[in-house]
């Protein structure tokens, strides 16, 4: 198995410490602050653990509150805020040097069969007909920024292949959207519940971004400082987050230093399978 899969899972995988109450540690790869995605991800794992096993996340929704510290556990403690008759609810809070750092809430229910609609899939190139991100290494690491190549040549738990490669190296404003084939780069166990919190790992990824496109900058620019404020994420039907998915993403609007995001995930079906909100601080630096 991918290296970097087996740290993504080890990561996932929390250390039970009483009732309600879980540790989770972060990779040490050099990182100043612990990645969103990943927060995310431990925290649905958390509130998970203490779900019956029929019943999957539908919505999760969370505030981040402070920058984690990637030298030291995270503390996720769970609160169990209602077992109804079709849904559960559950509280999470991640604490670290005894201060939250990010709050969520997920709601879990049984499956039911019920009125089915989607928007469709939009008409992009598919995965094979795009580079892999051993041909874009190759063609463009040598003449990216120093910041861009350090990321890019990370071995990464998740694959992307950007159907447009412009705004990683021009500060020629764009329209204000962005689509990206994602996919974990090994097999996954067969565990709906691990695809999910990979999935929710993955979804912090590009988000952000694509605010910034009017703008000509990247999450990579040092003229601004950017950081995910919160994120919100509804899961619509099944799917294997180690195939791909097609994250369409747009922003509406930015303003008072915040963009706002929108993603929605599609497999190679056309099947809409999650969709995401996310709101990010975007403040112009006064010095690079």
């Amino acid at each position: 198995m991918n290296t970097a899969i087996d740290t993504l899972l080890e990561i996932l995988d929390l250390e039970p410490l009483e009732h309600n109450l879980f540790r989770g540690r972060s990779p040490q790869v050099g990182w100043q602050r612990v990645f969103g995605g990943q927060v995310i991800g431990q925290a649905l794992v958390a509130a998970s653990r203490t779900v019956v096993e029929d019943r999957h996340v539908h919505s999760l929704h969370g505030y981040f509150m402070r920058p984690g510290d990637p030298s030291v556990p995270i503390i996720y403690e769970v609160d169990r805020i209602r077992d109804g008759g079709s849904f559960t609810t559950r509280r999470v809070v991640a604490i670290q040097h005894g201060q939250a750092i990010f709050s969520m809430s997920a709601s879990f229910q049984v499956m039911e069969e019920g009125m089915e609609h989607q928007v469709e899939m939009p008409d992009v190139p598919k995965p094979e007909d795009l580079p892999s991100e051993r041909e874009l290494k190759a063609k463009f690491l040598e003449m990216a920024p120093e910041n861009v190549r350090r990321y890019w040549e990370r071995e990464r738990p998740i694959e992307m292949r950007p159907v447009d490669l412009t705004h990683y190296f021009s500060d020629k404003p764009l329209p204000p959207m962005q689509h990206v084939w994602v996919r974990a780069t090994d097999t996954l166990p067969d565990d709906s519940r691990i695809h999910q919190c990979v999935l929710a790992y993955a979804s912090d990824m590009t988000l952000l971004d694509t605010a910034l496109h009017p703008h000509g900058l990247s999450v990579f620019s040092d003229r601004v400082q950017c950081a995910s404020l919160d994120h919100a994420m509804w899961f619509h039907r099944p799917f294997r987050a180690d195939d791909w998915l097609l994250y369409s993403c747009d922003s509406p609007s930015s303003s008072g230093a915040r963009g706002l995001n929108r993603g929605s995930l599609f497999d190679l079906d056309g099947r809409l399978v999650a969709s995401t909100t996310q709101e990010g601080l975007m403040r112009l630096r006064t010095k690079p």
